[in-house]
């Protein structure tokens, strides 16, 4: 049985989490052409040839930084919490296994999940089922499996 602790429940900043991630999205498509897929701003970040730095650094600091800003700003419980790994290892491990998830699917949950579906891109209507039935087993196995 699921056991939901309401008391911890915030659907307010949870929306609006979710606003500003759509309208970031649907900013980016119509000003400057792209999809905020954040594998794809990062990965072409290091890819030779590319000249269109400056965008892509300004996204990821903008969400590497915006979390200590409204922390500064007294947004309590903005910060990111402790992700219960047992080593760095196995951390590192998880990273690496999503980052070549992502180049196996062309994208990231952002990109197929915010502006692939947004869009109706045939790629994203299967991606997204995938990660999402994927981080389901995932949660199952290491809570009922490995416990």
């Amino acid at each position: 049985m699921i056991h939901i602790d309401f008391s911890a429940f915030t659907p307010w900043p949870a929306l609006t989490g979710g606003i500003l991630i759509g309208l970031a999205a649907a900013l980016l498509a119509t000003f400057c052409g792209r999809i905020a897929g954040i594998s794809g701003i990062a990965g072409m970040l290091f890819q030779r040839g590319t000249q269109d730095h400056s965008w892509r650094i300004a996204f990821l600091l903008g969400l590497i930084l915006s979390p200590w800003l409204l922390h500064a700003l007294g947004m309590p419980g903005i910060l990111p919490v402790n992700t219960g790994a047992q080593s760095p290892w196995l951390l590192l491990l998880a990273g690496l296994l999503v980052g070549l998830g992502t180049r196996l699917a062309n994208g990231c949950t952002s990109g197929h999940g915010v502006c692939g579906l947004a869009r109706l891109s045939p790629r994203s209507l299967v991606s997204v089922p995938i990660f999402m039935a994927v981080g389901f087993l995932t949660v199952w196995v290491i809570r009922h499996l490995l416990g």
